[in-house]
């Protein structure tokens, strides 16, 4: 072997091996951040206060679908008896209470979703911390949020979640 086949050789496994110990001192973990909310006494009581005023509204549009239905089978009853014109009108303002009904029920989704985010801030505000504690005294050079898009696999080990909501229950206390 030549002396510069023998340092290309050298250089080649050092080069392999720097990443390796690179990587040994990386320490990453995960959080689930929808589980840690639904996990903090705070997002529990978010949930069930949302979960109320969404069954209060549910409530009120199931009536109003009922409603709905029934001025439609009565004028399916009566369409014989009206004439053109009147069959006409009723078909109309049946569709007109449709309408409404579409978009009040889109109203109050748009609604209810701005009230969940309201509701949610805070507590992901104090999440944030709490996991910016986690991390500094874990020593991790890394969290990575465990979504749809993020984190494929993970060992189990490296999932952060309770630990995070345990750090966020102290911090309310």
């Amino acid at each position: 072997m030549t002396s510069k086949t023998t340092f290309l050789m050298f250089a080649a496994a050092l080069m392999l091996a720097a990443p390796v110990a690179q990587a040994e001192e990386m320490k990453i973990g995960y959080i689930d951040i929808q589980k840690a909310i639904q996990g903090t006494s705070a997002g529990k009581k978010a949930k069930s206060d949302l979960e109320k005023e969404f069954n209060a509204k549910n409530s009120e549009f199931q009536k109003r679908q009922a409603d709905f239905k029934k001025m439609g089978e009565d004028l399916e009853k009566k369409k014989l008896a009206l004439s053109d014109e009147a069959r006409a009108k009723k078909a109309q303002e049946l569709q007109g209470e449709f309408m409404k009904l579409q978009k009040d029920m889109g109203e109050s989704q748009l609604g209810m979703q701005k009230k969940e985010a309201e509701a949610l801030k805070p507590i992901v505000e104090k999440l944030e911390k709490a996991i910016d504690k986690v991390a500094k005294d874990g020593g991790y050079t890394m969290i990575l949020e465990k979504g749809q898009q993020s984190v494929v696999w993970a060992k189990k080990d490296l999932d952060l979640t309770d630990t995070v909501v345990k750090e966020f229950e102290k911090t309310t206390k």
